[in-house]
């Protein structure tokens, strides 16, 4: 087991925070980066920059941050931690106890969600580190991934057959794909073809407006994101916004009119924005979220509708181990899984409206 230091990271690591992130021995992830942890910071967490040391490499993970009275704190290594492989996890977890304990920092448990594929060996070394499985909170868990590194004329022969007869029939039929500026006209008019979508094709609850809002224009400022639109008859009738964070291309949000007239058109958009990362850098494309890979077929499933439209670009479904809590504190972590969370859930969104994670 390699061992591993944890401490906070510098003011001169976090005034470079992407650059270390996206160094990460699995690139990082943008749930992890600067413009992330700037969106929760005015939802109602507070980010640390945490930094894990061994001797062989260096790990960059964002911490999201919540105080809960008598409880203490809670940590949520959200998309971490970024490590080598599944047997370094137990050497975090001790790093974690022994950072948390030395600094006196109250913490009482904490959640992390490492993008390690799932397998029973994985599950055996989380488990055997003293991890408790918990529900995920991440909708690409289970997603599809699409390797963008080929030329495009090899990449479009490597997609689903169902994709690429629709790019190339949308491409056939002149559909046009625009890249729009970020506008409140334009971030409404996007809004609203999600709701749209989700309604229509699963049960996912939609955060509100203004989350997007900040969301899209944190990643759009620093040059991380890019919104595209299908316009059919005057008006936005698909529209995706995508990331592009190191060497990872993200499909962050989408949606689209339930009638038009444009066959292909989502597709298009799709092929439009890999190939725009791909010229970026990017050599993976997450499409960020389906249901897991032994329920695809399955009607009931939230993300069985958008499901169907992803993998007809990659043929396979990968799984992710999901979210497990690391337990600091046992007494006070039983109080939490009792009713704390459940109240602490209720209570903020009551009062703010807004989801607790």
């Amino acid at each position: 087991m390699r061992e591993f230091t944890a401490r906070f990271a510098s003011a001169e690591e976090i005034a470079n925070w992407d650059a270390h992130v996206t160094a990460n021995p699995n690139g990082g992830n943008l749930l992890q980066s600067e413009a992330f942890a700037e969106v929760k910071q005015h939802f109602g967490w507070k980010p640390l920059h945490l930094v894990y040391e061994t001797a062989d490499y260096t790990s960059y993970n964002l911490v999201l941050e919540k105080s809960f009275p008598l409880l203490g704190k809670l940590w949520y290594l959200i998309k971490g931690p970024d490590v080598a492989s599944v047997d370094d996890i137990p050497g975090i977890t001790a790093a974690n106890a022994d950072f948390v304990k030395r600094a006196r920092l109250g913490v009482f448990a904490i959640k992390i969600e490492p993008d390690i594929i799932l397998s029973d060996d994985a599950a055996r070394v989380l488990e055997g580190a003293g991890l408790v499985k918990t529900h995920n909170l991440q909708p690409n868990d289970s997603t599809a991934l699409l390797d963008i590194a080929p030329e495009e004329n090899q990449l479009l022969r490597n997609l689903h057959s169902r994709g690429r007869n629709a790019v190339r029939r949308a491409i056939r039929e002149g559909v046009e794909v625009h890249n729009v500026e970020p506008t409140d006209e334009n971030f409404r008019a996007m809004y609203a073809l999600m709701t749209t979508t989700v309604e229509a094709k699963s049960q996912v609850r939609v955060r509100e407006y203004e989350y997007y809002r900040q969301f899209w224009t944190n990643f759009l400022k620093r040059d991380q994101g890019r919104l595209l639109f299908v316009y059919e008859n005057g008006v936005p009738s698909v529209g995706a916004f995508v990331i592009n964070y190191g060497r990872k291309g993200t499909y962050k949000d989408g949606g689209s009119l339930q009638k038009r007239g444009q066959y292909g058109d989502s597709h298009l958009v799709q092929w439009t924005a890999i190939n725009q990362l791909k010229d970026l850098g990017c050599t993976e494309y997450d499409f960020c979220g389906t249901p897991p890979s032994d329920k695809l077929k399955d009607t009931s499933n939230p993300f069985h509708g958008l499901g169907l439209f992803k993998t007809s670009f990659s043929k396979t479904v990968t799984d992710f181990v999901g979210c497990y809590d690391q337990v600091l504190s046992p007494l006070k972590y039983k109080a939490w899984m009792t009713a704390g969370e459940r109240v602490a859930r209720q209570l903020y969104t009551r009062r703010t409206g807004q989801q607790f994670y």
